[in-house]
Order: structure tokens, then C-alpha cells, then sequence
């Protein structure tokens, strides 16, 4: 059996590895055995199953009592990439990896932070949270300190962290983070805080605390998520509706390149300026426009492309995109994941080629799928400059192709190609145990 496909041990050091190949090695089964319906079920409860079990043990172990736990799962987007910050619209849904925060209130004002993950306790008190030098108790402390801005009175609480998003492949494992502590913390004190509230208040805590000016889709996503279900999210209003994926016989596989280049902020900066300033040159001519939402093809290739052919090429990735993404929903109100395959495609093509934020790597792992009759779709999911392609493949494809990708991957990149296969699941919710 080959290395990508073994089962997971019953516990691993890294715990982000546990779903991504508990999930792979299902597809083994699934092929092989007659009974696999159960042995699926065998091995998702196992997961799951297993990481509430060391989350709760961690915090019976390091603070006595039963704690209340919360799940909240890692994000996709299928389409609409580069364009929340532009008042567009995104897709994403909530996959089924998660991280998981137990929480106990205390009777005192002190605040004890506890990781799985990264073994480290940290420990202050609710009127002293302040950034520390701990990323991942960044997100928990910014979390509290925004209840704390928002008039909420918490008092003293242990929370334990733990989870299964993998870490830095753009799945959001720090959303994930932020909203299970942000919904156990409503749950413990009772604060009678909407899920909305709770998306903006893990968004803040990004902003503030972890010191990145995210837009809101991810924290939005891992809240709101819906099993089989997209989400359609209008980052002007904030109003979603879901829509329907019909995935049977197609998974979700997430190929990680493995890099990160340094380019990645600057170049979002620089990205964002370059929309802006489409904008502005838009709005000389046409007052009423106040972001590239408002924006059309005809406006761009008359008001911007005379004047700076660079702006107008990012800002037309842009416009288009928006409505790839309205075009794609009713592919999948169709049924029709072929053509939404295509524009998948597209996207890339966009994002390598006009807004220029892909990378040598990204485009490679794209270009290795794009001939093959089983992937349907592939294109970089992110800021860019590295982390996942998202592609939609046949499910009895799954292991030839990553096989192949993996081996050619590593012989012309020389790097490691690390795969996960994602489902589409519900969001943030208290774990009955």
C-alpha cells in the first residue's frame, strides 16, 4: 500500500495529519471491500471520536471537571477568490476538519490557556489579556478581548485547543480556531451572541491580535457551514444564501505545494492598491461606483484600460471572477459539476496569468491535472504564492492521480506534495458528549 494511503495510528504527534489520511485511506476501502459503508463510518467516527476524546482528556488531565466543548471546522472556496475585499462574492463551505476547544468557567478572574498541538500552557487574567509571543493563544486572548470590547463581561475560564486542520495549507485552521473559542466562550457565560456577531468578533481578533487584515469569508464559513451545502456570501451585505453540491462519486482533494514565498503580503497590498485605484478612475467618470462590485467590463475598458493596461487587466480578473461565481451557482442548482468544473479552470487561468498572485509550483500541480478525464476542476485556493490547489476529482481516480502528481511533483520541484481529501460538513456547533 503506498505511504499516502496508510490508516492513521491511533495518535499521531501532529494531529493535523490524522483527518487529511483517515480520509485518503477510506478510498482504498472503499474500492476493495463490500462492507464499506460501515468501515467508512468506522474510521470518520474514529477520527473525530478520537480528537474529542484527547480534548476532553487534556483538560480533565491539566484542570480538573467536565468541560464543555465546542467544534468548528477548517474552510474551502470553491470560486470568488481575490474578490471579498472588492465587495464581491465568495463560495465557501466548511470541511470536515475542525478544531475543538473545551472550556470551563473558573471563580476567579484568571484566564489558563492550554495547546494539544504545541504542548504549552499560557496563563493571565481577563482585565490583562494582552498579544503575546504565542500564536495560537493570540487567536484565543483576541477572541475574549473582543467580548470584552463588545460589553460582554466574561470571567475566568480554562480552555483547552486541539484539532485537525492542517496548519498553513490555507484552510483557515486559525478561523477554525477563533470561532470555536468564540462560540464556547458565548456558551459558557450565556451571552446571548448571534453567529453573525460571532464571525465579526473572530475577524477582529485576526485583525488585532494575530496582526492580519483578513476579510470576514473565512470566520464566516467555518460558523455558518451547512452539510452538502455552499455558501454564497455577499461580502458587501453579508448576505448568504446556501446552495446545493451535488458531490456523489466526486471528492474534494487539496494538494499542498508545500511553499509559502515571501511575496505573498506584498503583493496582496500591491493588489489591493491596483483595485483601488481602478476604482477611483472608474469613479471620475461614474460617481456613483464605490468598489469593483459596482463595476462593469464596458466601465473598465473605457475608463481604465486607456490609462493604466496593468489596473485594468487585475480589475477585469476581478469583475470577472464575480460573475464566474453567479454563473456557477446554477451550475450547481443544475446538478452540473462539469461546467462548474470549467470555470474552476478559468479562475486559475485568471489568477495565474491576469492577476499574477500564483507561483511556479501552483501552476504546475494545476497543469499535472488539467488533461486527466477524472479531475474536473483544479485551480490555487488562497492569497496565492503558495499553500493548496482545490481540485474536484473523481473518487475512484483518487490514488493513481496523486500517486502520479506526488512522484512527478517531487522529481521536477523537489519538494513534498502533502494531499488531503475534504468533505463538505456543518459548521460550528457544541460537541454532545
Amino acid at each position: 500500500m503506498p505511504a499516502f494511503l496508510l490508516p492513521a495510528p491511533p495518535a499521531l504527534p501532529n494531529p493535523s495529519l490524522q483527518g487529511g489520511e483517515v480520509n485518503v485511506s477510506r478510498f482504498r476501502f472503499r474500492k476493495n471491500l463490500s462492507f464499506m459503508g460501515l468501515l467508512i463510518f468506522s474510521f470518520e467516527t474514529m477520527t473525530k471520536n478520537l480528537l474529542i476524546q484527547e480534548t476532553a482528556g487534556a483538560f480533565i488531565e491539566h484542570y480538573g471537571g467536565r468541560p464543555l466543548i465546542v467544534r468548528s471546522p477548517g474552510r474551502v472556496n470553491i470560486i470568488g477568490e481575490h474578490t471579498d475585499y472588492n465587495e464581491g462574492f465568495v463560495l465557501p463551505a466548511a470541511i470536515d476538519k475542525a478544531a475543538y476547544a473545551a472550556i470551563g468557567k473558573r471563580e476567579d478572574n484568571e484566564v489558563h490557556l492550554y495547546s494539544v498541538e504545541f504542548r504549552e500552557h499560557y496563563n493571565t487574567t481577563i482585565d490583562a489579556i494582552r498579544p503575546v509571543q504565542l500564536p495560537w493563544a493570540n487567536y484565543i486572548l483576541g477572541v475574549a478581548d473582543q467580548f470584552i470590547q463588545q460589553g460582554y463581561q466574561p470571567g475566568g475560564f480554562n480552555l483547552v485547543i486541539h484539532g485537525n486542520v492542517p496548519i498553513g495549507a490555507g484552510l483557515s485552521s486559525s478561523a477554525a480556531v477563533e470561532c470555536a473559542t468564540a462560540y464556547a466562550i458565548k456558551e459558557a457565560f450565556g451571552f446571548d451572541t448571534g453567529r453573525q456577531e460571532i464571525a465579526r468578533m473572530a475577524q477582529m481578533a485576526e485583525h488585532h491580535f494575530a496582526g492580519v487584515k483578513c476579510g470576514i469569508m473565512d470566520m464566516f464559513a467555518s460558523i455558518f457551514g451547512k452539510k452538502d451545502h455552499l455558501i454564497r456570501l455577499d461580502c458587501r451585505s453579508l448576505e448568504f444564501a446556501y446552495v446545493p453540491i451535488a458531490m456523489d462519486g466526486i471528492r474534494i482533494v487539496l494538494m499542498n505545494t508545500n511553499v509559502k514565498h515571501s511575496l505573498a503580503s506584498s503583493e496582496y497590498n500591491t493588489r489591493r492598491a491596483q483595485c483601488e485605484k481602478g476604482v477611483d478612475l472608474v469613479k471620475e467618470h461614474v460617481p456613483s461606483v464605490s468598489s469593483l462590485r459596482d463595476v462593469s467590463l464596458e466601465m473598465l475598458r473605457s475608463y481604465v484600460e486607456p490609462i493604466d493596461p496593468l489596473v485594468y487587466k487585475r480589475c477585469r480578473y476581478v469583475v470577472e471572477e464575480n460573475e464566474r461565481l453567479l454563473m456557477a451557482c446554477e451550475d450547481l442548482v443544475k446538478g452540473d459539476i462539469g461546467s462548474l468544473g470549467r470555470k474552476i479552470y478559468r479562475s486559475h487561468e485568471g489568477l495565474s496569468k491576469e492577476y499574477e498572485v500564483s507561483c511556479r509550483e501552483l501552476d504546475y500541480l494545476v497543469e499535472q491535472v488539467h488533461g486527466e478525464k477524472a479531475v474536473l476542476g483544479a485551480r490555487m485556493m488562497g492569497g496565492g504564492f503558495g499553500g493548496c490547489t482545490i481540485n474536484l476529482v473523481q473518487e475512484d481516480a483518487i490514488e493513481e492521480l496523486v500517486q502520479k502528481v506526488r512522484r512527478n511533483y517531487e522529481k521536477d520541484m523537489n519538494r513534498e506534495l502533502t494531499v488531503y481529501v475534504a468533505e463538505v460538513e456543518d459548521g460550528t456547533s457544541v460537541v454532545r458528549v
